[in-house]
């Protein structure tokens, strides 16, 4: 069964707003900084930015290294649209693609690096797990998976913030998200050396950063 694709404010109409809403609310350059430093993408290297959106986190690996080889894949045409625009402004090159985290239109085993902001809470449980075992596939043996997006709840506080992203993208496919559950997810994807490396407080809940190794 195919992903029912999720805008990333859960309405089209809304992705216009994407890039100011994550500027103002979530601590965005700080924490997508953490994750290009996370991702360490070495000269000669290929990178997926699997639900790359806007282009914002493609653009910041293509700058940290521009030496390797950047690739987006987003499934909305209206994000891509933006973010082609933000490449060119930014002057460098990255390929973006359209297409679904499950489905991504690649050969297996072409990636070194899998890097991914804010894309997992838009998928319920097989939706998760068939986005991963992908991702699995891509995958260099060695080849890393890099995650930011929402954790587990650090405080009753944050569990009570993160009602309202439930609110917007729907119960069925964040309480993993809040509940958790996704590093068990990339384990039993059959990821290695899974761990959660960093937690950040924010308007809307507990974000995490997550990596884990291709076997």
């Amino acid at each position: 069964m195919a992903t029912r694709y999720i805008p990333a404010l859960r309405f089209d109409w809304l992705t216009r707003f994407y890039d100011p809403v994550l500027r103002a609310t979530l601590k965005e350059e700080a924490l997508k900084r953490r994750l290009v430093e996370q991702v360490d993408l070495r000269p000669g290297q290929r990178a997926l930015d699997l639900g790359c959106g806007t282009a914002t986190l493609t653009i910041m690996l293509a700058r940290a290294c521009p030496e390797a080889e950047v690739v987006g894949l987003d499934g909305d045409p209206r994000a891509l649209a933006i973010g082609r625009d933000k490449v060119s402004r930014a002057g460098v090159t990255v390929e973006l693609h359209e297409g679904l985290a499950d489905a991504a239109p690649f050969p297996a085993s072409t990636f070194d690096r899998v890097a991914s902001s804010l894309l997992f809470h838009h998928l319920d449980a097989d939706g998760k797990r068939r986005a991963l075992a992908r991702v699995r596939e891509l995958l260099r043996p060695g080849g890393e998976l890099h995650i930011l997006d929402w954790g587990r709840a650090g405080s009753a506080l944050m569990r009570v913030a993160f009602l309202s992203v439930q609110l917007l993208d729907g119960f069925r496919t964040t309480t993993d998200n809040v509940r958790g559950r996704l590093p068990a997810l990339i384990t039993e994807a059959g990821f290695a050396d899974v761990a959660e490396t960093h937690r950040a407080r924010t308007l809307f809940g507990t974000l995490s950063l997550y990596r884990a190794v291709r076997p």
